[in-house]
């Protein structure tokens, strides 16, 4: 599973989440994640079609969303959203 991440580095909940991401990319070593620049991705923003950040894209092995997430998000919570949709 790969998780596209969308953020700004003026954003505060963006900010709040990076240490977030950080220990699940750590504790899950096969979740495989990229970070966009929300100011400097426009046509990524359109393609998903994202309206506000921080937004996490879920996209199986095929690169088809199958999850999104935003906001601030609770690391439990998380882990266990990764974990149920990892082999997809």
């Amino acid at each position: 599973m790969k998780v596209l991440k969308i953020g700004a580095i003026w954003c505060t909940e963006c900010i709040s989440m990076k240490p977030i991401w950080e220990e699940i990319e750590k504790e899950i070593p096969q979740l495989k994640t990229e970070y966009f620049d929300a100011d400097e991705n426009d046509e990524l923003l359109k393609k998903y079609d994202i309206k506000e950040i921080p937004s996490f894209i879920f996209l199986d092995k095929e690169d088809k969303e199958i999850l999104r997430l935003k906001g601030i998000l609770n690391k439990e919570e998380l882990v266990e959203t990764i974990k149920e949709n990892l082999d997809k």
